[in-house]
């Protein structure tokens, strides 16, 4: 399954065995983010929207070694009033279109500091325990890739191993990852030589 899923839209079942997946942030993982004041911000143009370099080979690779290929994106800023949904889809559809992705969960509640509590908003696991129901994920089996707390936190909440890129933004990690690279191509690498 290819496009964009909602946080909290169903989607058809994969297969009836359990796969093995990796759970990728999309912005700084996937996408060069837009840095400001140490800190990453989502693209919110197709015009700043920019594949990070070995991102297609990693995930080519990342397909061969049998996983399925999730993205798991928080997207406040659309709860918040400053970007619109029609934004987020259409760069999803962009990357759905230059990469393997089998399904994009993406939250758009704008968080609890602005009244919008819920169950996907990463470090809660919502949606990596969405996409482990309706895609027959095994979550011990599996890996979450993101450049944030939040993904760390997320990944552990799930029960999945933890991949940390570490682009120094300023923000401390609460939780230390089971491990640390500088990008999705050397994190493939690890797994690789994690489950061969």
């Amino acid at each position: 399954m290819r496009g964009t899923v909602n946080a909290d839209t169903p989607i058809r079942r994969h297969a009836d065995t359990p796969h093995r997946a990796v759970f990728l942030d999309r912005d700084g993982v996937i996408n060069r983010p837009l840095i400001r004041d140490g800190k990453p911000y989502p693209p919110v143009t197709l015009d700043e929207f920019e594949i990070l370099p070995g991102v297609p080979d990693a995930c080519e690779l990342l397909k061969k070694l049998g996983f399925l290929l999730v993205i798991a994106t928080n997207q406040p800023d659309v709860g918040r009033g400053t970007l619109s949904r029609e934004a987020v889809e259409t760069i999803h559809a962009r990357l759905s279109k230059q990469l393997p992705i089998d399904a994009i969960f993406t939250c758009f509640h704008a968080g609890e500091a602005y009244g919008q509590i819920c169950d996907c908003r990463k470090p809660r696991p919502g949606m990596l325990l969405q996409a482990a129901a309706e895609l027959q994920i095994d979550l011990a089996k599996s890996f979450m890739i993101g450049d944030r707390w939040r993904d760390v936190d997320c990944g552990f909440n799930a029960g999945c191993k933890t991949i940390f890129i570490d682009w120094g933004y300023q923000e401390t990690l609460k939780r230390q990852p089971a491990y640390r690279v500088g990008n999705l191509l050397e994190a493939t690498e690890l797994i690789k030589t994690l489950t061969i």
